[in-house]
């Protein structure tokens, strides 16, 4: 069979296909996402979204419970999500197998916070497998079910940013066969964790790991690299390929199972070296666990525990200077600020709180990029979900002449990924406010994504879309009201009433994603300044559209709408009193 150059994501998707996957799941979340996206064009694999994390799980869990084997994929905030039924999975452990990938994200490119998954495979007592590169990321995924199988246990496979999107060559091998057949099989001591099963089943897992740790040390997974200095290297992951370019002499123990550690290999390592450092990304994990066995190594007094480790930071934190690059910039780039889409509905709804001096609760999404001026309209974010349940909270805290200005905002994606739960504690407990849904009808912050309110599943099949307005009033909400975010006037109006209105009530702002290949607006003209009209008062570029630029350098500087960005979407049309935007016939 030839081989390939793939992703990370797509070696996974690939060592899961071989390893005769047959039910996945997932929420999408960068840098994971791309694992389901490759994984469902593999025949014979029913792949799927879920609306969170949790669910992704447990619908593993369903499969495995069945004979199945099942991968479910997340980012690492994600596993916060699934960490309820992940700890007593581990109790009650696999039939076929099951491996949970999840995606770190160092130097959070698109992430609220920078943890290190490693800690939560040490928390709920599973193995973890840790790839360097993508030929790594297809062997230990098809690894990972053997060792599931064999161990009665979930693994973990962790990738980070650098594994899941850069590209190496991978081996593909044919998928496993003779694997059994899917069916019922009834084990309730095992199965059902009632306090009195789960004693029984705690001193197991206590077990597994202590053989899962002496077993480790004679597979090949976890290396030593003979070198010709007197140094020796603990490392995996990705900082295996930044030790092995900039100390070449070293001897390195390439740990591929993170956890447990081989502390018998580790002994024996540390015994043959004068001196050893860890080096590791993130968290001090392993060099923890080394100096716990009372080893003497030296690691995160030296390397960075923040940010993204790179060829760059190692040099410096090892020898003080930054390695000669073989690339140099040629041209400096223009910058590009995080931005909301031309044409993006959003960008209507914050330009309208913003004018009624709302404080807004706001939610992970591209959304939250309305926090950014000129917008600068969004003044709380925390996690998925937690835009309604953070203005419950505060509106519960402030005297009753400030509650109204509280407006809990969060998008279709969001609210069904945990937001509806917030919801539900606002009806249930009598919580006032305002609650603004951004229907867009996509998952668009990663990557226009399907969901259960787009209409269409992961594998492009058509299913019922989630009708929010039906939704919230049969939850309780009594005040529903649908408002196309386009219409400034509109939005404004009824945003306005609802924040005075004493009750609960949700806006729904609705319209499709400018880029959703499905449910997006038909081409519409594009929008020029008219020069003559244009009296310079710069209310246009209060909304922050990409497309609209201020002609510093002109003798009389104007607005300038650039064609090719502008979707005509008319929202500048809306605050310009003078008339000075209109459709460009020209193009």
């Amino acid at each position: 069979m030839p081989n390939f150059l793939m992703s990370g994501n797509e070696a996974i998707a690939r060592g899961a296909y071989e390893a005769g996957v047959r039910v996945a799941s997932a929420y999408p979340g960068t840098p994971s996402t791309e694992i389901l996206e490759n994984l469902v064009a593999y025949p014979g694999v029913d792949a799927s979204w879920a609306p969170n994390e949790k669910v992704a799980l447990e619908v593993g869990i369903g499969a495995s419970f069945g004979g199945a084997r099942a991968l479910v994929a997340m980012k690492h905030v994600g596993v916060n999500v699934a960490a309820d039924p992940l700890f007593t999975l581990s109790y009650i452990g696999v039939r076929g197998g099951l491996v949970l990938a999840c995606a770190d994200d160092p130097e959070m490119h698109s992430s609220q916070n920078e943890q290190d998954s490693r800690n939560y495979a040490k928390f709920a007592k599973v193995p973890m497998f840790e790839p360097a590169d993508s030929e790594e990321a297809r062997a230990f995924t098809r690894l990972a079910f053997e060792v599931s199988e064999q161990f009665d246990t979930p693994v973990m496979l962790r990738s980070n940013t650098r594994i899941s999107h850069g590209k190496s060559v991978v081996s593909p091998q044919e998928p496993v066969a003779d694997l059994p057949a899917p069916g019922l099989r009834r084990d309730p001591a095992k199965m059902v964790m009632l306090p009195a099963n789960a004693r029984k089943r705690h001193p197991l897992v206590e077990e597994r790991i202590d053989t899962l740790e002496v077993w480790s040390c004679e597979q090949s997974f976890n290396r030593v690299e003979e070198g010709s200095s007197d140094i020796g290297i603990i490392t995996s992951g990705i900082a295996y390929q930044y030790v092995r370019q900039l100390l070449p002499d070293a001897h390195i123990l390439k740990l591929g199972m993170v956890y447990p550690l081989p502390k018998q290999l580790i002994r024996d390592f540390a015994a043959r070296c004068q001196t050893l450092y860890v080096i590791e990304e993130l968290d001090p994990f392993i060099e923890e666990q080394v100096k716990a066995m009372g080893i003497e190594v030296r690691g995160k007094e030296l390397i960075p525990r923040c940010g993204e480790l790179t060829p760059e930071r190692l040099e410096s934190a090892l020898h003080g200077s930054r390695p000669a690059t073989a690339y140099q910039h040629t041209e400096e780039l223009p910058g590009r600020p995080p931005n909301m889409c031309a044409g993006c509905s959003h960008r209507g709804v914050f330009y309208t709180l913003k004018r009624l001096g709302a404080f807004v609760t706001g939610d992970i999404g591209c959304y939250t990029l309305g926090f950014l001026p000129p917008l600068s309209a969004m003044d709380t974010c925390v996690c998925m979900g937690a835009g309604i349940s953070n203005a419950a909270g505060l509106i519960k805290a402030l005297p009753q002449q400030e509650r109204s200005k509280v407006v809990g905002v969060m998008g279709d994606s969001t609210f069904l990924h945990t937001g509806i739960n917030s919801l539900i504690d606002m009806i249930y407990n009598g919580g006032l406010g305002t609650v603004v849904l951004l229907d867009n009808r996509v998952t668009a912050m990663t990557g226009r994504q399907e969901n259960p309110g787009s209409g269409y599943t992961l594998a492009g099949v058509e299913s019922p879309p989630i009708d929010l307005q039906a939704l919230c009033r049969v939850l309780g909400v009594k005040h529903v009201e649908v408002v196309d975010p386009y219409d400034l006037a509109q939005t404004e109006q009824v945003l306005r009433q609802e924040m005075a209105r004493e009750e609960l009530s949700v806006v729904i702002a609705k319209r499709p994603c400018m880029l959703d290949r499905r449910h997006g607006p038909a081409p519409t003209p594009a929008l020029k300044v008219v020069e003559d009209h244009c009296r310079s008062c710069k209310a246009c570029l209060k909304l922050g559209c990409p497309a609209i630029s201020w002609q510093q350098d002109s003798p009389s500087p104007k607005a300038h709408i650039n064609g090719s960005l502008c979707s005509g979407c008319g929202l500048c049309r809306h605050l310009c009193q003078f008339e000075a935007i209109e459709v460009n016939d020209e193009r």
